[in-house]
């Protein structure tokens, strides 16, 4: 598996292209729809993941989907095997995408490097970031989280800091 990471948008957030045997999926389409499909030209486009709706991750998810008739956040998609799990705390309708056997974790603004996400904006609530938090410890250390923001991390690292918020 293959990734591609745009910066977009004038909050500069991380869209990931997600490539396997020509196909590929679009992680947080933020903005600049046009970059976007540029970047994809060559590859079967089979799905849309949105990790949480702030406009900042899907600023272009209109015109990306449209261009490439494709569905949001699949639950299935030949190819691509993915766990979804619900991680609200920044907004309540946060998503982390996990593919297992790449040991790799998509988490919007949930977790950042050193950081997490913010629970002061519209959507966002401690407790359930508390629970979430409690939640994805349970996933193995060595996984690489990429985030929507900022540069990846590991989630063995970022565990570490965990005690701050939970």
């Amino acid at each position: 598996m293959k990734i591609d990471t745009l910066v977009v948008g004038s909050l500069a957030t991380n869209c990931y292209i997600v490539s396997k045997n020509n196909k590929c999926l679009i992680i947080d389409p933020g903005d600049e729809a046009n970059k976007i499909i540029d970047a994809c030209k060559d590859k079967e486009v089979v799905g849309i993941l949105i990790t949480h709706y702030h406009f900042d991750h899907i600023g272009a998810l209109d015109e990306v989907k449209n261009y490439f008739n494709v569905e949001v956040n699949p639950k299935n998609i030949d190819g691509f095997n993915y766990e979804i799990i619900e991680t609200p705390g920044h907004k309540e309708d946060c998503l982390t995408f996990y593919f297992e056997k790449e040991h790799v974790m998509f988490v919007g603004d949930f977790i950042f490097n050193d950081s997490i996400g913010r629970m002061d904006l519209a959507g966002g609530n401690v407790k359930d970031m508390r629970d979430s938090l409690k939640l994805i410890k349970s996933y193995p250390d060595d996984t690489i989280l990429y985030p929507g923001h900022g540069p990846t991390t590991i989630l063995g690292k970022e565990k570490r800091h965990f005690i701050y918020y939970i």
